[in-house]
């Protein structure tokens, strides 16, 4: 058992041992205190934030105050290569990340198109952010005004006993490659879609929640194959189909139906922001079958 709580027996996803890992893209957190005031509590304020905001984009936009300084944590200390990545949580996590951005990276070359990449920000309770306080009830969350996003490692272990998903290595990676989604929307004009549309089954805010899942699939289908920067050979040596079982399993656990289902006993579809369980699924599948964006018009 691993420090952070998290078993490595018996994962299929298997990074490259000699790729080095680039901690750079990551802001640690861990054990600092961000100070201000904790947004919800109780279970009831933690649902109605799980449903607002779980894999989604903080609605506060905010300012940009500026990038804060990298910590000195465990992560540029022991998160140095692929076998890393292999042993530990977070520094799969560092590895998720180079592997996501790496492939938009060289997507966005192809349209001619020039990539900036965001760090992700690892906490524990909470931080701040340019959207406001981020805190492990509101779960991971992609914030535009500082272009980050925001992740409490802990929240994996909600994935799975809070809402019932497998778990597993690439449900882990789905939930980045999501957030990260919705950073490529930022930077292609997409989220300011959703301005006034922010609930219902055919709102925006859905469609571009759906779009994120689906670009976390295009991102999937490339994991295996996208190559390293500084290696020239692929992070990510092997996917298999428990590995994309997992993912698509974590995507239906975080649907609108089941979360409200779970939470009130009853489903709302005027309420939804993110979509059902089977339209997390369908569009992750979409991206992952076709690895193309261009799949991922959830708006068309």
């Amino acid at each position: 058992m691993l420090s952070d709580g998290f078993e490595t027996k018996g994962w299929d996803v298997d990074f490259d041992d000699q790729a080095g890992l680039d901690t750079s893209q990551v802001d640690d957190r861990r054990g600092i205190s961000g100070g201000g005031l904790a947004v919800g509590g109780g279970a009831v304020g933690l649902v109605g934030l799980l449903v607002a905001l779980f894999f989604g984009i903080s609605p506060g936009g905010g300012t940009d105050s500026g990038s804060a300084p990298v910590a000195t944590g465990s992560i540029q200390q022991d998160c140095r290569s692929g076998a890393d990545a292999d042993a530990r949580t977070d520094c799969r996590v560092v590895g998720v990340i180079n592997s996501v951005q790496d492939y938009w990276s060289s997507e966005f070359a192809g349209q001619g198109r020039s990539y900036s990449p965001a760090r992700t920000v690892l906490f524990t309770g909470q931080t701040q952010s340019a959207c406001g306080p981020a805190t492990t009830d509101v779960g991971p969350f992609y914030c535009p005004g500082d272009k980050e996003i925001y992740l409490d490692l802990g929240f994996f272990n909600e994935l799975t006993s809070r809402f019932g998903a497998k778990g597993g290595p690439f449900a882990q990676a789905y939930v980045v490659a999501h957030e990260y989604g919705h950073h490529v929307q930022d930077l292609l004009g997409t989220t300011g879609k959703v301005s006034g549309d922010r609930q219902g089954a055919d709102s925006a805010s859905v469609k571009l929640e759906l779009q994120a899942d689906c670009y976390a699939g295009v991102w999937a289908n490339h994991a295996a194959s996208t190559p390293d920067r500084a290696t020239g050979r692929p992070l990510i040596d092997k996917l298999t189909r428990a590995d994309i079982s997992d993912a698509l399993n974590a995507a239906a656990a975080v649907g609108d139906d089941r979360i409200q289902q779970q939470a009130q006993g009853h489903v709302d579809p005027d309420t939804w922001t993110h979509g059902s369980a089977a339209q997390r699924d369908h569009w992750f599948t979409a991206g992952y079958v076709s690895g193309r964006p261009v799949a991922c018009d959830t708006f068309g």
